[in-house]
C-alpha cells in the first residue's frame, strides 16, 4: 500500500510549488490513476515519493518510507521518462545489469524479455529504440525484482491503441495479485477506463479522489460514437433537429467518417438517420472528454404508433449492427486483459523472486556494468597505441631513464598514457551512474552504498594493473621489435619500480571513482585525476623540500618490532620500498588526494542520508 501524506515540492524563485500539499493513496489490488493537465504537477508529485525531489512530505511503502527498506527496488517498480541506460549498451544488458542490482537472477532479464514481448529486441542498442520500444524496455526493467508497488508516469506515451489494451490489462493483471499501481495520465478517458480510483489534481493541488465510476458520472460527459459514410450530412440533420426542438446538443466531427453527440442518446440519433435516409454503420453510448456534464435531455413525447415493415426492418438491421459491434469490441478488450493477466501471472515465479533475503550484488553489477559497452577495450586499445608511439619516440631521443621508457612517460606529460586511460574508466565508474541514472529508482542508496563503492575501487584497481601490464609489454615488446636490445636492459632491482607503477595506476583509478562520486560527473573525475600531478605534487614537493630535523633511519625495524608476527628480515627491503615510494612527491599527493576525497565522499553520502 501507498500513502501520500502532505507532499510539498520546494518551491522556486517568485513561483509557488509545483505540488502543494498533496495527499493520496494507492491500495493493493487496485490501479489508480492519478490524472492532471501537463505541468501540473504529476512527475514531480511521483519525485517527491520517490524521494527523487527536495520537499517536504513522506511517503510510507507497505508502512516505510523509502529510505528505510533495505531493498528500495523490490519494494517499487519505477518508469520515469524515457529508458536510464547508456545508449550503447544493449537490451539485455541492461535489464542483467539491473538485475545484479536488484539481487535477482541474471535469467529475469530473459523472463521479463518474452512477457513484455521484446525477445527480439534483445540485442538491439538502446539507442535505436523506438519511444514505443523504449516504454516496454522500461516496464520491464520496473517488473524485474517482481515489486509490490508500481510508479508509471505516463506509461502509455508512444504506444498504439492496441498496445495500449495490452499494456492497462498487464497493470490490472499485477493489481489482481495484490499488487497496487498508480500511474499518471492527462487523459480523462484512458483513467476513467482503466483504473479502479482516479485522483485529479490541479496546479498541484488535490482536487478530487473518486472511484472511477463516479469520476465517469460526475466529471466526463457521455456521448454517442457515430460511424456513417455520410457524417457532414447526418450533423447536418442532427444541428437542424436540435434546435427546432430547442435542445442543448454538441455535435463534434473527429475524423472523415465519425461523430461524437453530446447532449443526445442512441435512440434519438438513430431515429434522426432513419428519418432521413442516412447510413449508420456504428452507433454506441461511450464516455467522453472531461467537462461540466451537458443536462440530461428529457424524454420527447411522441404518439404510439407502430411503425410500418419496412421501418422495422431497418430500425434492427441498425440495432442489430451496433451490438454486433459492441460484442466484437468487448470480447477483442477481454482477450487482451486475459493474456495480460496470465503475462503477469507468470512474472511471479517462486523460484527466481526472492522477497526477503539475498544481498545485492554490487561486484556482479559493476563487472556488468563497465563490459556491456566497448569503453573498456577502446581505452584500452588507445592507452596501448599512445603508449608504443611515446616509447618509440621517447627511445629514438634517448636521455629518458628506462623506467619512464618502459611507462612511456616523459617529463613534459604530467601522467602516463596507462594512468590516464586508468583514471578515465574510474571517473565513468561513477559519471556513468549519474549520467543514466540506472539506479535512481532507489533514491540512490544504491550508488552511496560501501559494497557498490568496494566493487568500483576494486574493479577499478584491476583494469588499472591490466593496463598498466598491457602497456609495459607492449612498449618492451615494441623497443625490441624497433631497436633490438639497444634501449633495454636487464634491471637490477624491479621490485620498487613495479610497486610504484602499481601504485601509480591504483591510485588514479581510485581518484577518479571518489572523484566522479562526490562531484557526480566524469569530466570533474578525470579532472581531479589530472589536479594531483598539476596542481598537489607541486606543493607537496616545496613541502618535502629542505632538511629534516629528526631523521626517519629503521623505521622498517621499528615497525617490525611492533608487529604481532615476526616477518624475515628479507621483508625489510619491501617496507623500505614501499615507503619510498610513498616518500615520493606522487605518491604522497595521490594519498592526501585519495584520504581527501575518501572524506568528502563519505560527507555527501552521509548529508544525503540525513532526514529533516
Amino acid at each position: 500500500m501507498l500513502q501520500a501524506i502532505g507532499l510539498t515540492s520546494t518551491p522556486r524563485r517568485d513561483l509557488p510549488p509545483l505540488v502543494d500539499d498533496l495527499t493520496l493513496e494507492a491500495r493493493p489490488g487496485t490501479v489508480t490513476a492519478l490524472l492532471g493537465e501537463p505541468g501540473s504537477g504529476k512527475t514531480t508529485a511521483l519525485r517527491l515519493m520517490l524521494e527523487l525531489e527536495p520537499g517536504r512530505g513522506v511517503t510510507y511503502f507497505r508502512g516505510r518510507p523509502l529510505h528505510r527498506i533495505p531493498h528500495p527496488g523490490r519494494e517499487v517498480g519505477v518508469l520515469l521518462g524515457d529508458v536510464p541506460g547508456n545508449p550503447s549498451r544493449t537490451v539485455l544488458s541492461q535489464l542483467r545489469m539491473l538485475c545484479a542490482a536488484a539481487g535477482v537472477p541474471a535469467s529475469r532479464a530473459d523472463t521479463m524479455l518474452e512477457v513484455i514481448g521484446i525477445a527480439g529486441l534483445r540485442d538491439q542498442r538502446l539507442g535505436s529504440l523506438s519511444l514505443g520500444m523504449e516504454r516496454r524496455v522500461a516496464l520491464a526493467a520496473a517488473l524485474l525484482a517482481d515489486p509490490c508497488t508500481l510508479l508509471l508516469d505516463e506509461p502509455a506515451v508512444g504506444l498504439s491503441p492496441r498496445e495500449r489494451g495490452w499494456l492497462h490489462g498487464l497493470l490490472r493483471g499485477h493489481a489482481s495479485l495484490g499488487g497496487a499501481v498508480l500511474f499518471t495520465t492527462d487523459d480523462a478517458k484512458e483513467a476513467a477506463g482503466n483504473a479502479d480510483r482516479v485522483v485529479s489534481i490541479r496546479a498541484g493541488r488535490l482536487i478530487a479522489d473518486q472511484d472511477a465510476a463516479e469520476f465517469a458520472r460526475t466529471r466526463l460527459r457521455p456521448r454517442v460514437a457515430v460511424r456513417s459514410p455520410h457524417a457532414a450530412r447526418l450533423a447536418d440533420v442532427l444541428g437542424r433537429e436540435a434546435r427546432a426542438a430547442q435542445r442543448a446538443v454538441e455535435i463534434v466531427e473527429e475524423s472523415g467518417s465519425r461523430l461524437s453527440v453530446y447532449g443526445s442518446s442512441c435512440a434519438e440519433v438513430g431515429e434522426a438517420a432513419f428519418r432521413h435516409g442516412v447510413l449508420v454503420h456504428q452507433l454506441a453510448d461511450e464516455t467522453g472528454d472531461a467537462g461540466a456534464p451537458c443536462p440530461p435531455v428529457p424524454p420527447v413525447p411522441q404518439a404510439r404508433t407502430e411503425p410500418d415493415g419496412a421501418a422495422a426492418q431497418a430500425h434492427a438491421t441498425a440495432a442489430a449492427q451496433a451490438h454486433a459491434a459492441a460484442a466484437t469490441q468487448a470480447h477483442a478488450t477481454a482477450a487482451t486483459q486475459a493474456h495480460a493477466a496470465a503475462a503477469a501471472r507468470s512474472m511471479r515465479p517462486a523460484s527466481a523472486v526472492r522477497r526477503v533475503g539475498g544481498p545485492l550484488r554490487p561486484l556482479r553489477y559493476e563487472l556488468r556494468r563497465v563490459f556491456g559497452t566497448a569503453t573498456p577495450l577502446l581505452t584500452a586499445a588507445a592507452v596501448v597505441a599512445v603508449s608504443v608511439v611515446t616509447a618509440l619516440v621517447l627511445a629514438r631521443v634517448g636521455g629518458t631513464p628506462q623506467n619512464r621508457l618502459l611507462a612511456a612517460w616523459p617529463k613534459q606529460l604530467p601522467l602516463p598514457p596507462a594512468a590516464l586511460g586508468a583514471g578515465l574508466l574510474g571517473a565513468l565508474a561513477f559519471g556513468e551512474e549519474y549520467r543514466y541514472p540506472a539506479l535512481a529508482a532507489d533514491r540512490g542508496t544504491v550508488p552511496r552504498r560501501m559494497g557498490l563503492l568496494a566493487a568500483k575501487l576494486a574493479v577499478g584497481a584491476a583494469l588499472a594493473l591490466v593496463f598498466g601490464a598491457l602497456a609495459v609489454t607492449a612498449d618492451a615488446a615494441a623497443l625490441k621489435l624497433v631497436f633490438d636490445r639497444g634501449p633495454l636492459r636487464a634491471p637490477a632491482q624491479w621490485a620498487a619500480p613495479a610497486v610504484s607503477w602499481a601504485g601509480l595506476l591504483i591510485g588514479c583509478a581510485w581518484a577518479g571513482v571518489l572523484a566522479s562520486g562526490v562531484f557526480r560527473s566524469a569530466v570533474a573525475g578525470l579532472a581531479a585525476v589530472l589536479a594531483v600531478p598539476v596542481l598537489v605534487v607541486p606543493l607537496v614537493r616545496k613541502a618535502l623540500d629542505g632538511p629534516s630535523a629528526y631523521a626517519a633511519s629503521g623505521l622498517a625495524a621499528r615497525l617490525r618490532g611492533l608487529a604481532w608476527a615476526q616477518w624475515p628480515p628479507e621483508a625489510d627491503r619491501l617496507v623500505l620500498g614501499a615507503l619510498r615510494v610513498l616518500a615520493q612527491p606522487v605518491g604522497t599527493a595521490l594519498l592526501l588526494s585519495l584520504m581527501v576525497l575518501l572524506c568528502a565522499y563519505g560527507f555527501t553520502g552521509l548529508r544525503s542520508r540525513v532526514r529533516w
